[in-house]
């Protein structure tokens, strides 16, 4: 019999806010945390607005020594960690540490700390090379020291598999609960790669947005006259836990994860297949898996990366899956306030999702101005909206044809 798996505990770090709760407020009032980029000259890149993390200094979450040893994207993810375990009124007992699994997927890992080094090395410089680059480069290093700080020693990898690695750390993590190897699992993704070179080879692959005189209204999911994604930072980590472990603690409860399902394209190494094939059968099978019937669904957190072809391919999925009720489903995009935050953004929007389960309110998809007549869904424009939502699904699709689908249930003891 497989068992319940419930999300007692959120804790993130985005571009809107340093904590699940500023992040969760910003996001229901439509504020967007893209801007120019502020660490950096751009005015020789092809892409120079980001969804940067403002405000944040690592050493309110863990000690300087740790702080100068470890990699931004780290960062994010110890801090995200921290308040999730502190948002669940937890700390791992030695006795059941064996227990608890961490999974923090990541898409690009330390890669600010590898070139960093790289260009030390280059220039003639290898005695200032931190002996830690390598540790501050791998992409499962972030688990490894979550796994640290929490005393976790169940199982302990790093899904890295682009911008699914969120959605593919809960789905696993949810997995590990459900069929018996771990009570609890510490899962998310986080990642930091708003660098010169990321930015400008995404200009290169003319991936992102060039609205950058108005950063503000670059991203616009599913709108007529969006012309790329914009890329973001952040992390995001849930406390998954088995439902009797969770309330013999008295924790509480955000939502109660149902189902998951992972597929893939294999038909474009960037760009999904055009009816959405592999998106539309990973929702389907991640229903399957949640016993859930696509007439039950009433909210769909989307992928909605904001460009064309994306946008398109998942409101095609969309309709094919769920046929005519797919005009009576609230769908909208967090990408619109935060950008895409790569390996961090499923677990992100995951989060957003059991927020919306547990609060009754849709966030809305800024910068919706002009219908696309393609995209042709309640994508909930511009305000946010009540509405009591009982299953949600949020859907992360990646670079090399990869996807994730997850499902969620309103809590009901």
């Amino acid at each position: 019999m497989k068992r319940r798996v419930v999300i007692t505990g959120l804790g993130a770090v985005t571009p809107i806010g340093i904590g699940i709760g500023p992040s969760w407020q910003a996001l229901c009032a439509g504020v967007s945390g893209i801007t120019r980029v502020t660490r950096f000259d751009t005015s020789n890149l092809r892409a120079g607005i980001a969804g940067e993390v403002k405000g944040f200094n690592p050493e309110d979450f863990i000690d300087h020594k740790l702080a100068r040893r470890t990699d931004r994207y780290q960062h994010f993810a110890l801090a995200a960690a921290r308040m999730a375990l502190e948002d669940a009124r937890f700390e791992i007992p030695p006795s059941e540490a064996d227990r608890v699994g961490v999974i923090v997927g990541t898409a690009t890992g330390g890669l600010q700390s590898m070139l960093s080094a790289q260009a030390e090395f280059s220039n003639g410089s290898s005695d200032e090379i931190s002996p830690f680059f390598i540790l501050q480069y791998l992409t499962n290093i972030g688990a490894g020291q979550v796994a640290l700080l929490a005393g976790a020693r169940g199982p302990n990898f790093a899904p890295t598999s682009a911008c699914a690695s969120g959605t593919h750390s809960v789905g696993d993590g949810f997995k590990l609960i459900q069929h018996g190897a771990c009570d609890m699992v510490l899962a998310g993704g986080a990642d930091a790669g708003i660098i010169p070179i990321m930015l400008h080879g995404l200009g290169l692959m003319k991936a992102c947005s060039q609205r950058t005189d108005m950063p503000e209204k670059a991203s616009r999911p599913f709108e007529l006259n969006r012309d790329g994604f914009v890329t973001g930072e952040g992390a995001a980590i849930l406390v998954l836990e088995e439902l009797d472990h969770a309330l013999r603690r008295g924790a509480g409860t955000y939502a109660e994860i149902v189902g998951y399902a992972a597929t893939g394209d294999a038909y474009h190494i960037t760009s999904p297949s055009p009816q959405g094939e592999g998106a539309g059968r990973c929702i389907r099978l991640a229903l399957e898996d949640a016993g859930v019937s696509p007439a039950d669904v009433d909210y769909v957190n989307a992928h909605g990366t904001s460009t064309r072809l994306n946008d398109v391919a998942e409101t095609r999925a969309i309709k094919a899956v769920f046929g005519k009720h797919a005009s009576r489903l609230a769908v909208s995009s967090n990408k619109s306030m935060i950008g895409h935050l790569w390996g961090a953004s499923g677990a992100v929007e995951a989060a957003f999702t059991a927020l919306t389960l547990k609060h009754g309110v849709v966030p809305p998809t800024i910068n919706y101005e002009t219908p696309d007549p393609e995209c042709d869904l309640d994508y909930v424009p511009n305000r946010a909206r009540r509405m009591q939502v009982r299953i949600a699904i949020s859907n992360s699709f990646g670079f090399g044809g990869t996807n994730g689908v997850l499902v969620f249930r309103r809590f009901e003891a």
